[in-house]
């Protein structure tokens, strides 16, 4: 019950900051301001995190990073473009192959309604 309730702290996070500050301003300015949101919330949030790759046993750094991961078990995968692409999603499904994490979330800010750009996806 748990990642439902952080799941939906994040998704009413992300409507309060896309409420506040509209679509149409750079990815990173949504990330910083949900990161403040997220945190007055008292969720535990990783900005940036990298995302290595382990290929044939061997760790390496491919230069992936998640945007954020929100206590430890949700990752949140920020865009501001006209619309979200297969290309989006799959970028997130591996993100959570990769981290062995079972739930993500896709925001789009650049949305008139934030709740038009949230897409949820498990693993």
């Amino acid at each position: 019950m748990e990642l439902k309730d952080n799941s939906g702290m994040i998704v009413d996070a992300a409507i309060k900051v896309h409420r506040v500050l509209g679509p149409g301003l750079l990815e990173s300015t949504y990330e910083v301001c949900l990161v403040k949101e997220l945190v007055n919330r008292n969720l535990r949030v990783e900005r940036q995190l990298t995302l290595p790759v382990i290929y044939e046993g061997e760790r390496i750094d491919a230069g992936y990073r998640i945007d954020l991961l929100v206590q430890d078990e949700v990752i949140v995968e920020l865009k501001s473009v006209e619309k979200l692409m297969p290309i989006h999603e799959a970028q997130l499904l591996s993100y959570l192959k990769l981290s062995n994490k079972n739930l993500g979330l896709l925001l789009n800010f650049n949305m008139r309604f934030m709740k038009n750009g949230i897409k949820r996806m498990a693993n």
